[in-house]
C-alpha cells in the first residue's frame, strides 16, 4: 500500500461523485456484488441486536452505500449517523440523500472529532486510500464496546484484477490518441458538411482508423465491460455521431469529446489510488497487530470471496474495544 497523494485522489474522486449523486449508493458508491452486500446486511444485523440506537460514522463513505444499508436495516430511529469523505461533493450528494445524516468533508488521517465518539466506525473500500495513518486514526473513534468494520482492496483480488485491466485499456486508448484523433476527425469532418474541401476530413479519418482498431482490440480482449463501459459507449457514440453527422451541433459534439478526455484521465486516476490503495497479506497481518495493540480485538479478520478458488473480493476486518 503506497503512500497516497491526497490531492490527486481527492481531485479524480471529486469529478466522479459530482456526476453520480441521482444514483443507487451500491450502483456508483463502490462494487454492488452481491457477497459484499450480504456481508454488510449480516453486520448491521447484528448491530441492531447488539447496540441500542448506536451512533455511527463511515469513513470515506463515497456516496453512501453504508450509510444505505444501515438506515435500511437498524432505521432512521438509531443513533446518530456521521459521514465523512475528503470529496466535498461525495458529502453533498450524501447529505441531500439523506438528510439526517452528518457531513464532515476531512481527509481520513485527520477527523475533527473526539476520541471513542462512535459505538460503529466503518468503511467500505475507503479508508485505505489514506494511507496506514487512517486505520489508527478510525481505531481512536471506536467506543468502549465499540465496534470496527472494515472492507479493504486485497492486493492480487478480483478486484484489483478488474482495476488493472481497466487500467491497462484506458492507457492503451489514451496512446492511441482516440480522443484527440477524433476531435481533428469531427472538425474537418463538420466543415466538410458546410462544404469545405473534403481532403482534410480524409486524411482525419485515415489517421483516426488505427485508433479505432486499438480500441476494437481492447474490447475483443477484456471485454466491453471494461473501465465501466466507457471505452465501449465512446466508441459506439463517435460511430453513431459519423453515421448522422449533419444531424449534430459541432461544439456540442467537440465539446463532448473534450470532456470525455478528461473523463478518461480521471477515470486513470481513480483506477491508479484502487490499485495503490490494495492490501498485501503482510500489511493485512500488520494492520491485524496495530489495532490489537490500539485495544481492539478483531473478531473477523480474513479474505471475502464468493467461493472456495476464486480469487477474493476483499479484507473484511471487524474488531472490537
Amino acid at each position: 500500500m503506497e503512500k497516497p497523494d491526497a490531492s490527486s485522489i481527492g481531485k479524480s474522486w471529486d469529478a466522479f461523485w459530482h456526476g453520480s449523486g441521482d444514483s443507487g449508493a451500491f450502483a456508483s458508491g463502490g462494487v454492488s456484488h452481491p457477497v459484499i452486500a450480504r456481508f454488510w446486511t449480516s453486520f448491521f444485523l447484528s448491530v441492531k441486536d447488539a447496540y441500542d440506537a448506536p451512533a455511527l460514522i463511515d469513513i470515506a463513505t463515497g456516496n453512501g452505500a453504508l450509510v444505505e444499508q444501515a438506515l435500511n436495516i437498524l432505521g432512521n430511529e438509531t443513533g446518530a449517523y456521521t459521514c465523512v469523505d475528503v470529496s466535498a461533493a461525495a458529502i453533498d450528494n450524501v447529505k441531500r440523500r439523506f438528510p439526517g445524516v452528518t457531513g464532515i468533508v476531512a481527509d481520513a488521517v485527520s477527523i475533527p472529532l473526539d476520541d471513542r465518539e462512535f459505538d460503529i466506525v466503518s468503511s467500505q473500500f475507503g479508508v485505505e486510500y489514506a494511507g496506514a495513518e487512517a486505520f489508527g486514526e478510525a481505531a481512536r473513534l471506536v467506543a468502549p464496546g465499540g465496534q470496527l468494520a472494515l472492507m479493504l482492496h486485497i492486493e492480487n483480488g478480483s478486484i484489483h484484477k478488474e482495476c488493472a485491466d481497466s487500467l491497462a485499456a484506458i492507457e492503451r486508448l489514451q496512446q492511441s490518441g482516440f480522443v484527440p484523433l477524433s476531435i481533428e476527425f469531427f472538425k474537418t469532418g463538420f466543415a466538410a458538411v458546410r462544404g469545405a474541401d473534403r481532403a482534410p476530413y480524409e486524411a482525419a479519418g485515415a489517421k483516426l482508423a488505427p485508433a479505432i482498431e486499438t480500441a476494437e482490440a481492447i474490447m475483443a480482449e477484456y471485454g466491453e465491460d471494461v473501465a465501466g463501459e466507457t471505452i465501449a459507449r465512446l466508441y459506439g457514440d463517435v460511430g453513431r455521431i459519423h453515421s448522422k453527422m449533419q444531424n449534430y451541433d459541432p461544439d456540442e459534439v467537440l465539446g463532448w469529446l473534450g470532456t470525455m478526455d478528461a473523463e478518461l484521465d480521471a477515470y486513470k486516476g481513480r483506477m491508479t489510488s484502487m490499485l495503490n490503495a490494495s492490501v498485501s497479506h503482510p500489511a493485512f497481518d500488520t494492520l491485524r497487530g496495530d489495532l490489537i495493540a490500539a485495544g481492539l480485538t478483531p473478531t473477523t479478520a480474513a479474505p471475502l470471496g464468493e467461493n472456495d478458488g476464486d480469487l477474493p473480493l476483499a479484507w473484511v476486518l471487524v474488531a472490537k474495544r
